[in-house]
């Protein structure tokens, strides 16, 4: 039986012709992405943030919770009376908004990965379930999508929000609620593909139970359209927790968003510029450097997609 599963796992590895799992593929990817300047500089907006995100205790020349009433709406580059510069200016309370700008970063990231986590699971765990088995099983699941598809995400996350509270955990909770679905329509789609597939039969002739065809020789099939769907995702999810701080059912203060500064700095549009300009170029940019490597994701990761890109007559390399 050992020698049974080891062939069968190499018939499955056969059939998965994925070049972003494999050394090679990861090095011609590298190649395309240095060769795509759009792409290149999504990438790069993308590192900024995470590294922004990652670092933001570190990085931060001030505070981002305290501030001096006497240095409130001070312009760009402003430097006080120690000699401590603000390179984008303070807010209101006189509080950094660079520093502000950075931290909202963190809470960005984290809402994104809470959800893409969460969702990400019980979506896929959700599809491979409805497109394995069919049928009442695919039936019930999917009459479940199609009801909360039906309801408008960001009304159904305002009227949970209102009943449970704005918190990030609860933000979490909820726009997973929300984007678990993108995820089983997707995996429930391939799975319908690929059931019916040699290898799977194969699997089942072994005595492979369904856990193990699901997630051992199915799942990897998932890996590229998946890597492309939490691109994209992220970018809706980033929106998502903006609007949500906006409307004051998001991050609460004294933490720092970029939805709750432009919130907090519309009241002072007229004579404080910056104080909603910078958050907006921090979402603008952020979601613009995720979907630009979603786009270029989706265009490595499908064979289609990379015949129609490259140019008659070169080569893979």
């Amino acid at each position: 039986m050992a020698g049974e599963r080891l062939a069968l796992d190499q018939i499955a590895v056969a059939y998965v012709e994925d070049p972003l799992w494999r050394w090679r593929g990861l090095i011609r990817m590298g190649r395309d992405l240095l060769r795509d300047k759009v792409a290149l500089t999504g990438a790069a907006i993308c590192f900024v943030v995470i590294l922004s995100a990652i670092m933001a205790s570190v990085i931060s020349p001030h505070d981002p919770r305290s501030g001096y009433i006497g240095q409130r709406l001070k312009e760009p580059g402003f430097i006080d009376a120690e000699g401590a510069r603000y390179v984008l200016g303070t807010d209101q309370q006189g509080r950094d908004v660079l520093s502000r700008l950075i931290h909202g970063a963190r809470v960005s990231l984290m809402v994104g990965v809470g959800v893409i986590a969460v969702a990400g699971i019980v979506g896929t765990v959700a599809g491979l379930v409805s497109g394995y088995y069919g049928g009442r099983v695919d039936d019930l699941i999917m009459r479940i999508v199609d009801t909360q598809t039906a309801f408008p995400g960001l009304l159904l996350a305002l009227v949970i929000i209102t009943m449970i509270g704005p918190s990030v955990r609860n933000i979490i909770i909820v726009l997973s609620i929300n984007g678990w679905m993108v995820f089983a329509r997707i995996t429930r789609g391939i799975m319908l593909t690929i059931r019916e597939k040699d290898y799977i039969d194969a699997a089942r002739l072994v005595g492979a139970n369904d856990t193990r065809i699901m997630f051992r020789h199915a799942f990897p099939n998932l890996m590229s359209p998946t890597l492309t769907l939490i691109t994209l995702e992220l970018a809706r999810i980033i929106l998502a927790e903006a609007s949500l701080s906006f409307l004051g059912l998001g991050i609460q203060p004294p933490q720092s968003s970029w939805g709750l500064m432009i919130a907090e700095g519309r009241d002072y549009i007229t004579v404080a510029w910056w104080l909603v300009t910078f958050p907006g170029i921090a979402i603008a940019l952020t979601v613009f450097g995720v979907m630009t490597v979603a786009n270029w994701l989706r265009t490595v990761t499908d064979p289609e997609q990379r015949v129609r890109a490259t140019p008659a007559g070169t080569g893979s390399g």
